[in-house]
């Protein structure tokens, strides 16, 4: 990012490193699943094709970060555990529980369609994730225990409800008959009833399922005498296990025992409450405006193997603009956006209660429906094309106390957005006529605006000519259509920092303190771009 004097309010972004030498757990579980699950039809009480969707993505998940060694799911969860020594994005949680989120929800949308061939993906699915801290092989021994019995208890309860439901049973009916029932009673209705004994049923269903990596010999080549040479690397692939929280289980992948440690030889159930003080989390402070920001990983990489147009690609711009109005129109706490290049920054509402203002609610659920959207839309600009692995994007929150702290992030953004943009259009001017990309950067160290411009003069280029939306960036608001009096979101291009644009869209001072106040407090105090 570019060098401003806006540059302060980065001193507001709070440090959540987890330290050593706790074990990394990042939980993820789906966002309103229940109705995701309705309005797609999946079968009750399991649907094998969108569970084994959720495995697919798991062993992505693993094939695309080393540091992720094991993984546990059911249903629409899953826990991914990192490698003890791991250094993956400096033990950030933001950042590793967003990065894992967002990559999931991409490759659910991804590979929708290898399971789901008759059915359109009407509405995007997303994902909350959290970090859980385990301070010890104990913990997270528990933790896998707890989960495991939560698969078993809720897939027991849920077999039964629908079975009742299915003989003709009313939802509320079911759920009366099976009130307060345990295990045994459960099993005894299912037989009894239905003839159906529980143990019978799938693995899948009842045990949930592992993603774990295991080794296996390649064949790289033949020698001239046709034997094969051999590598060996690290495959991940599906398991079963009646108890994945047992030493017996975890002795059985070398990959465990070398990367965690040895689990004990058995372990008493512990109460949820206990295993959720692990959990690393904060809630954000009231009466703040909070800022999320997502910011897309790795997509210098992604824009190369996409072949985007240098230095912008005005509909990869498009739809990241469209990626924000959905979430607009999605979170009505979400009152501003603005987005510049991959990056995209959500401002809540100064008295938002959003997910009780839990970071890792708030910045999980934002990424992963970004991510899901970018998706989904990505044929509606780019329809010749097919992205060759699946965008994803990390997320922070920041809480700004004051509106003036506010305005200036604003103002960082957008003064970042002008650098950044001019810096690349010479930068690939220079690379186009002829220069390598060393000496493109040789030639504009340390040139400021005025030497950029008289550069692009001799290409025949007046900067301040080119598309607005490559020098301001976009943003994203409520606005009203005056001819029809419906709401609805609009994406501008400006000066976020002009008092006139705020004039010409007066639908955004209806918030409880005036955005003109906040980021226009003094009309002499303007922000030129040029």
């Amino acid at each position: 990012m570019a060098n401003s004097r806006y540059e302060y309010v980065k001193c507001f972004e709070v440090e959540d490193e987890v330290m050593y030498p706790n074990i990394i757990v990042v939980q993820i579980d789906g966002r309103d699943f229940g109705c995701f699950s309705e309005k797609h039809g999946f079968e009750k009480p399991n649907d094998d094709k969108a569970l084994n969707l959720m495995n697919a993505c798991a062993i992505k998940v693993l094939e695309n970060f080393s540091d992720v060694i094991f993984a546990y799911g059911f249903n629409d969860e899953y826990s991914f555990v990192l490698k003890k020594e791991t250094t993956f994005y400096q033990r950030r949680a933001s950042k590793i529980l967003s990065i894992i989120v967002s990559f999931f929800s991409s490759t659910y949308v991804t590979k929708w369609k290898e399971f789901f061939s008759q059915k359109e993906l009407s509405v995007p699915p997303s994902f909350h994730s959290r970090v859980i801290s385990c301070a010890s092989m104990e913990v997270l021994q528990a933790y896998l225990l707890w989960r495991q019995t939560e698969c078993h208890i809720s897939n027991q309860y849920n077999t039964c409800l629908w079975k009742l439901v299915f003989s003709g049973k009313s939802e509320k009916d079911a759920k009366e008959i099976l009130k307060g029932t345990q295990k045994q009673e459960q099993n005894e209705l299912l037989f009894q009833q239905f003839g159906i004994n529980y143990k019978d049923l799938p693995q899948i269903f009842r045990q949930g399922s592992c993603a774990i990596k295991i080794k296996v010999d390649d064949i790289v080549k033949y020698r001239e005498d046709g034997t094969p040479v051999k590598r060996p690397r690290k495959k991940a692939v599906i398991v079963h296990s009646e108890n994945v929280a047992t030493k017996r289980f975890w002795n059985n992948y070398t990959c465990l025992t070398e990367e965690l440690g040895s689990l004990a030889e058995g372990i008493n159930k512990i109460k949820p409450e206990y295993l959720r003080s692990f959990q690393f989390e904060s809630r954000l402070m009231l009466s703040t405006w909070i800022v999320v920001r997502v910011d897309g990983c790795h997509f210098h990489r992604f824009c190369e193997d996409n072949g985007f147009q240098k230095p912008n690609d005005e509909q990869a711009l498009k739809l990241m603009n469209s990626c924000a109005v959905s979430l607009l129109e999605m979170f009505k706490d979400i009152i501003f956006a603005y987005g510049v290049s991959d990056e995209y920054s959500f401002v809540l509402k100064k008295d938002s209660l959003l997910y009780q203002r839990w970071s890792s609610e708030i910045v999980s659920a934002v990424v992963s429906l970004f991510s899901s959207m970018y998706v989904m839309k990505w044929k509606e600009f780019f329809p010749e094309k097919e992205f060759k692995e699946p965008p994803y994007f990390d997320g922070r929150s920041v809480c700004y106390p004051s509106s003036e702290i506010l305005r200036d992030y604003l103002a960082w953004r957008q003064v970042d957005c002008h650098i950044n943009n001019q810096y690349n259009t010479c930068f690939w001017l220079l690379v186009k006529s002829g220069k390598t990309r060393t000496e493109a950067q040789s030639s504009l160290k340390g040139t400021q605006t005025q030497e950029k411009n008289e550069l692009l003069a001799k290409f025949g280029i007046d900067y301040n000519a080119l598309p607005i939306i490559f020098r301001m960036g976009s943003s994203v608001f409520w606005d009203r259509d005056e001819p029809t009096r419906n709401d609805r979101v609009v994406v501008e291009h400006g000066n976020i920092i002009e008092t006139s644009f705020w004039k010409e869209h007066p639908r955004i001072l209806d918030e409880e303190e005036s955005l003109l106040t906040i980021l226009c407090p003094h009309s002499n105090k303007m922000l030129r771009l040029s």
